[in-house]
């Protein structure tokens, strides 16, 4: 009989600016019963971002969403090297589903730990936390944020800020701040990502789970996440929500003012009209995120610019693509690239940033 304690499988891990998180890998990425791509971001995110750390993705039921990786089931993702089975899901609210629990339990027992990011603490489920006990295996929250941290004191910080802002959730500012830290560090510039998100802690190593901190903190959040810095030393802040968004602009705001950006970009995905999960709400104009970003960032930080545009142009082809980004850079008087597809523009947009 298997004595493993309580305390041995559960792990919740403080995801400091300085610590890092220690996950077991490869992934088998998880994508429960999925339809919408959007809510599939963490697996997305890791299969584009850290795909040498994946094995394979496993969905349920109906799902109809694929990160691209080979589909396997959690005995044949063991027997290929996998050590954790990651919820690549990010849907709304966080929650764990009722559909996924066997499939969860189905994977310790083929030998995996469980790594979550979701609101819904894995160690609130019954089911989950006896199985866990009886392999063996571990349950790893990673959303947790740091002790202590203090109220925002809006103090001026030494060093450069980037923050990726968009006109709504789940449309290219992980994967915009992922980018330019590696366009940045590709020229010799001292940069950090600063992971923000589940996805990108996840990535990291490391990072503040934004929307797990009370409120009252969040700006406190952000300046802990980028402390002091040398003058030269840029940190590219992975945005979180939209300051539009009727259920997420907390986490937006709170982000904005603590992290005191000298420049931001909009990320916008111009296919989308309507608010992700939230069809009575219209999208905001890439116009309407920059005046309203200015206006209240210059709260904390009276110089903050708006470098360019970042276009999630993933459903055109490259051509429609270009044409779009050419006429967006005409009408804005900005930079406007999309990061992904690279080229001249993403190079202007960069410039644009160090100018």
């Amino acid at each position: 009989m298997n004595r493993t304690s309580f305390a041995e499988v559960v792990e919740d891990r403080l995801p400091s600016p300085s610590a890092a998180i220690k996950l077991p890998q490869p992934y088998l990425l998880f994508l429960g019963d999925t339809t919408e791509a959007g809510y599939a971001k963490t697996a997305f995110g890791l299969a584009d971002w850290a795909a040498d750390r994946c094995v394979g993705e496993y969905g349920i039921g109906a799902c109809s969403v694929s990160a691209g990786l080979p589909p396997l089931s959690p005995a044949e993702a063991r027997a290929a090297g996998a050590r954790s089975l990651v919820i690549g899901v990010a849907n709304q609210g966080g929650v764990i589903g009722d559909t996924w629990v066997a499939a969860l339990v189905e994977a310790m027992e083929a030998g995996l730990d469980i790594v979550s990011g979701l609101h819904t603490r894995l160690t609130s489920i019954p089911a989950l936390v006896e199985a866990a006990r009886r392999t063996g295996q571990r349950l790893i929250d990673v959303r947790t944020p740091p002790p202590s941290i203090p109220i925002a004191n809006g103090r001026k910080r030494s060093g450069k800020r980037l923050l990726t802002v968009g006109t709504d959730c789940a449309l290219g500012k992980k994967y915009t701040a992922l980018a330019l830290h590696r366009a940045f560090v590709a020229r010799g510039i001292d940069a950090d990502f600063r992971a923000t998100g589940q996805t990108g802690i996840m990535i990291a190593g490391g990072g503040m789970p934004m929307d797990a901190v009370v409120s009252d903190f969040e700006a406190g959040a952000a300046e802990m996440l980028s402390p002091d810095a040398p003058e030269s030393h840029w940190d590219l802040i992975e945005g979180q929500g939209s300051i539009f968004n009727p259920a997420y602009a907390a986490v937006s705001l709170g982000l904005l003012h603590g992290s005191q950006p000298d420049v931001f970009v909009v990320c916008h995905d111009p296919a989308r009209k309507v608010i992700l999960g939230m069809e009575s709400f219209a999208l905001p104009s890439i116009e309407e995120v920059i005046d309203l970003t200015i206006r209240l960032g210059s709260r904390t930080n009276p110089a903050i610019r708006c470098a360019g545009v970042s276009l999630n142009t993933s459903t055109y082809g490259a051509d429609a693509a270009e044409a779009l980004m050419a006429t967006e850079r005409q009408r804005l008087g900005l930079p406007v690239t999309d990061p992904i597809r690279g080229g001249a523009s993403f190079d202007a947009l960069v410039d644009n940033i160090l100018a």
